[in-house]
């Protein structure tokens, strides 16, 4: 078969366009994340004490989110669906929806060090119902809603996990004085990354992922990756930039094996052409 030099040159030079995309891309995001973190360790610093224990740590993000200093009281409808956490710590009403409530939390606690991952409460069709998060505090993963500022706990004052809470009676307890707890905030069917929205798909997704590693959907990176949209787009850009440069690697092998021609490299050229300038100079 032979090698259609126009094809070539065009599919090289889409691949190669790309790959410079993704580069920039990575470049910028990385820039994004770091900003990121340093505005929540600055938030963190203030909130939280450094020589506080895990539990005393969790009350005071929560404390902080309760009655902390003021906040934007109004926000547009767009930033709900955001997630930012900067637009999260900032406006009042964000803090007041399970999920934005549970992004701030969790971006938080992680700046502050905390084991922490995101928790979903289903109904019965598979719906999300409310957003919780878990913190490894005493060998566990105890329950905090966020949304509500507490820490689950029983009568007895013991932190409660997600499992202990599917005991009614242990929910009825947590969940005592918190006005607005709705009934169908059950414990029953819970999961960390809900891959049913995305469909046929998600669910495949799930099923490969579950085969290489059990349980990633409930490890912190994941829940990183899904609460924090600079460090989402640091990852995608990093496998668009490895995606791009394996497929500019694999045409160039291709045409090198078809027709026996070494391409030179856009680099290449660059630095050819460095040097002739270079010379010419002298």
């Amino acid at each position: 078969m032979s090698v259609n030099p126009r094809a070539f040159r065009l599919l090289s030079f889409v691949a190669s366009l790309f790959l410079i995309l993704s580069a920039a891309a990575l470049v910028t995001s990385l820039f994004w994340e770091a900003s990121t973190r340093e505005y929540l360790r600055g938030f963190s610093d203030a909130v939280v004490p450094s020589n506080a224990s895990t539990a005393e740590k969790i009350q005071s993000i929560l404390d902080w989110m309760k009655s902390g200093p003021s906040r934007r009281p109004g926000v547009a409808d767009a930033f709900y669906a955001a997630r930012d956490p900067e637009d999260t710590l900032n406006y009042q009403l964000l803090l007041q929806v399970c999920g934005s409530a549970t992004n701030a939390f969790i971006n938080l606690a992680i700046t502050k060090g905390l084991k922490v991952r995101r928790l979903l409460l289903l109904d019965s069709q598979g719906n999300t119902t409310h957003v919780d998060a878990e913190v490894f505090l005493g060998n566990r993963w105890v329950v905090v809603d966020p949304t509500f500022r507490r820490i689950m706990h029983a009568s007895n004052g013991s932190f409660l996990t997600a499992q202990q809470l599917r005991n009614s009676v242990l929910l009825q307890q947590a969940t005592l004085g918190l006005r607005g707890y709705l009934p169908q905030y059950s414990f029953a069917r819970t999961t960390h990354l809900h891959l049913a929205r995305l469909g046929a798909v998600g669910l495949m997704l799930g099923h490969v992922c579950d085969a290489f590693y059990p349980g990633w959907d409930k490890t912190e990176l994941i829940t990183l990756l899904v609460e924090r949209i600079s460090f989402a787009a640091c990852v995608s850009s990093l496998g668009a930039l490895l995606f791009f440069l394996l497929l500019c690697i694999a045409v160039s092998f291709y045409f090198r094996k078809r027709t026996g021609v070494r391409r030179v490299h856009c680099f290449e050229r660059l630095r050819r052409g460095g040097e002739a300038s270079f010379n010419q100079g002298d």
